[in-house]
């Protein structure tokens, strides 16, 4: 009986101890950016629920983005966006899936501004990427921040563009994202 009770002791402190090197959250900002140059509309939307998971010893990272969380500045924009561009009833996430290929220039214990290299897998409308991402990490008093800023060529991930808005949206987005992953 008492080995019993060791045993799950043990398997618990190890649960525990693989779990706290794990950082999640819901609420990371992902915000893009594809107002063509000269464009009368800024073509801009920020989605604040994205779901992001990092692994501090092994430096996986993991986000994920709802298509129809993204919210713009006007209804009809938004609207389009959904049925016409993302088609998210058909593509409904968006996600990427990689790693900290600079692990060693980071220390999650250490206050400290940190620059990272990240190389993963992207996947928008569908299509799969493999794209590398230049970031930064803020570590203070525990807390961790993620930032980084890229861009996406629009054809790549096959999202079409209508002739007649074509003066309008970028061929390229502006992505910036935020996240404040905490132990969980």
């Amino acid at each position: 009986m008492k080995k019993s009770f060791l045993a799950i002791g043990i398997m618990l402190a190890c649960v525990t101890t693989m779990s706290a090197q794990k950082l999640i959250t819901r609420t990371a900002q992902l915000s893009f950016d594809a107002t063509a140059k000269g464009s009368p509309e800024n073509i801009t939307a920020v989605n604040n629920e994205v779901a992001n998971i990092i692994d501090l010893e092994s430096g996986n990272l993991v986000f994920q983005v709802l298509i129809k969380s993204f919210k713009f500045e006007r209804a009809l924009m938004q609207e389009h966006f959904n049925e016409n561009y993302m088609e998210s009833d058909k593509y409904p996430k968006a996600d990427f899936s990689g790693k900290i290929m600079n692990m060693d220039a980071v220390d999650f214990k250490k206050d400290g501004n940190y620059k990272c290299q990240v190389e993963g897998k992207l996947t928008i409308h569908g299509v799969t990427k493999t794209v590398k991402v230049l970031g930064a990490i803020a570590v203070k008093g525990g807390d961790i921040k993620l930032t980084a800023k890229f861009t996406v060529s629009i054809k790549d991930y096959n999202v079409e563009i209508p002739g007649v808005v074509a003066d309008k949206i970028s061929k390229t987005a502006s992505i910036s994202l935020e996240s404040n992953p905490v132990k969980k």
